[in-house]
């Protein structure tokens, strides 16, 4: 089972998608690119869904 999520920053376009969907886990940084904050601060299913509705597929498991 997975137990990290990840953020690919260099294809990150900073839609914030993901923050919506769980901004206990992930949030913008100073770049404007969304970026993990907290491991274990989510709901696995929200992560989940992060994952699979970002529009550039660059959130995942480790």
């Amino acid at each position: 089972m997975p137990s990290q999520v990840y953020v690919d920053q260099q294809i990150c376009i900073g839609c914030g998608l993901c923050v919506s969907i769980e901004p206990g886990v992930f949030r913008l940084n100073g770049d404007g690119v969304s970026e993990v904050h907290d491991q274990g601060g989510g709901d696995s299913g929200k992560i989940q869904q992060a994952i699979d509705s970002c529009p550039v597929n660059c959130i995942g498991w480790r």
